[in-house]
């Protein structure tokens, strides 16, 4: 069984550290979503931009060390420009290091940076990350979202209607997803890691329960036709794969609760391991050890 790394997932997941060796050269991918929707690809979180007649919007803008590529990859989608193009909106879905670390380079050329107040609280404030044994320091003002909301708040943007949905106490206390109505097109952020167990960041008030009934409203909201935009892994999704990962989620959850349950050790759970079902579900940010852990902290 693969063993977990905390340096790992510090660097992969929240950006406390680099995320790319010194010889890497940040770089970004763009494919097509549906009429004004794209997504972006680089080293963190996918990103999504809207871009149309009234502009640019982006849905989260990954690593800091990557703004400058994904500024030239929206130069590209603006035909007969080359200027640089800057969103008027930046929408964060949770406030992890590989889904803001560009707000700084995008506020301070003036764009609106949005998300739920959780998200603000936590960027302006020293954050102790005790899954990796470090801290993240307060964000600088420019970086913080200047536009906050609780429940939910809408955009009417490049001819959709946007709902910011806030899921409470699921990958994070501050999540939200984003739905364009029109396109029948969903942002998840990182409550939709593809094919593989999530990270539910339980010091920032995650919640594995809470996750699991998030994932559960989003599909009651969704149909066949919905293109569903994963946080990480893919390129697309639909609600059959959302489907079979709140099995996932259920599954493997409730087996994990009856072994405690019947007086099974967390070790022992991990020794054994879960469903063979599952053995795939393992190779991304989280393994089958650290899922179990994760679950059984939160019972």
């Amino acid at each position: 069984m693969k063993k977990f790394s905390p340096l790992i997932l510090s660097i992969s997941l929240l950006g406390i550290i680099p995320a790319h060796a010194a010889e890497d050269v940040p770089s970004v991918s763009t494919s097509p979503i549906k009429g004004a929707l794209h997504l972006l690809q680089g080293r963190g979180g996918n990103v999504v931009a809207s871009v149309g007649t009234d502009g640019i919007l982006i849905i989260d803008d990954d690593f800091a060390a990557y703004a400058n590529a994904y500024q030239q990859e929206l130069n590209k989608l603006v035909p007969g420009s080359d200027d640089a193009q800057v969103p008027q909106f930046v929408i964060n879905t949770h406030w992890h290091g590989d889904h803001t670390g560009g707000n700084l380079y995008w506020g301070n050329k003036g764009s609106v940076i949005v998300a739920h107040s959780n998200v603000r609280a936590r960027m302006s404030t020293r954050q102790e990350m005790k899954v990796s044994g470090r801290v993240v320091e307060a964000s600088p003002a420019a970086a913080l979202p200047v536009v906050t909301y609780g429940d939910s708040m809408a955009l009417h943007f490049n001819d959709d209607d946007i709902e910011i949905l806030h899921l409470p106490t699921g990958h994070t206390d501050g999540d939200s997803v984003v739905f364009f109505a029109k396109a029948n097109v969903v942002h998840m952020g990182d409550h939709f890691f593809m094919n593989s167990f999530p990270f539910v960041d339980l010091g920032s008030g995650g919640n594995v329960a809470g996750f699991t009934a998030n994932i559960s409203a989003v599909l009651d909201r969704v149909d066949d036709a919905t293109i569903i935009i994963p946080g990480h892994g893919g390129k697309r999704a639909t609600k059959k794969d959302l489907q079979r990962y709140h099995e996932m989620l259920v599954v493997t959850v409730k087996s994990v609760s009856v072994r405690m349950e019947k007086g099974e050790t967390q070790e022992s759970i991990v020794e054994d391991g879960l469903d063979e079902k599952w053995a795939s579900w393992g190779q991304g940010f989280i393994n089958e050890e650290m899922w179990i852990k994760t679950i059984a902290a939160g019972l």
